[in-house]
């Protein structure tokens, strides 16, 4: 009976710590650990951040093509279009085609020029110069990273776009932080009274 009750219990052991493992169908790789860092986050929205600047310049020095393909990179880099739709509310989008859980649809956002997204003009080619973000509140649970606050979007002129922004991050099968959750909204300014 001793040797079963101890049996039993490496046997609920070896499965509670093969089932936290992901294992990556590429190359092998076993990634044992996909608890999210405030460093890893904060480095994520740099990169976002980076990546929408380049793209802007991308377009203004090389035009649209050389613009699509950045803004390609960026979304594969970035987002977790790879394994799962991605809860996607840009801010300048309506109606039907208000959420973009499709990286199709988030470059159609990005660069425009997808006719399938009418209305998108580009919001990535509006010629962006500087990025700057501000949380207000970061929550991390394990393998889950949720932040929201606000983003600082500085145009050539100076002038100084601010939008109120939810980003939730995830780290896909080989360890690499994903957003999987980005909602994105202008701030609201009560009427006068």
């Amino acid at each position: 009976m001793k040797l079963f009750f101890v049996s039993a219990i490496f046997f609920l052991v070896s499965s509670i710590a093969y089932s936290e493992q992901k294992t990556s169908t590429s190359f092998g790789e076993t990634v044992t650990n996909n608890n999210i860092t405030a460093l890893e986050i904060e480095a994520a929205q740099r990169a976002w951040g980076a990546a929408l600047i380049q793209i802007s310049a991308d377009y203004k020095k090389h035009g649209f093509a050389k613009a699509k393909k950045t803004a390609e990179k960026a979304l594969d880099t970035a987002y977790g279009y790879n394994f799962a739709p991605v809860l996607f509310k840009p801010t300048l989008t309506s109606g039907e085609q208000v959420f973009r859980p499709t990286r199709e649809g988030a470059l159609a956002y990005f660069v425009g020029g997808n006719p399938k997204y009418p209305n998108d003009k580009g919001f990535a080619i509006k010629g962006w110069v500087k990025y700057d973000f501000l949380n207000n509140a970061v929550l991390i649970d394990g393998g889950m990273g949720l932040t929201m606050g606000k983003v600082f979007f500085t145009a050539e002129d100076g002038s100084i776009t601010s939008v109120d922004k939810t980003w939730g991050f995830k780290k896909d099968e080989k360890g690499q932080l994903r957003i999987v959750l980005h909602h994105s909204s202008l701030p609201y300014f009560p009427p006068a009274k």
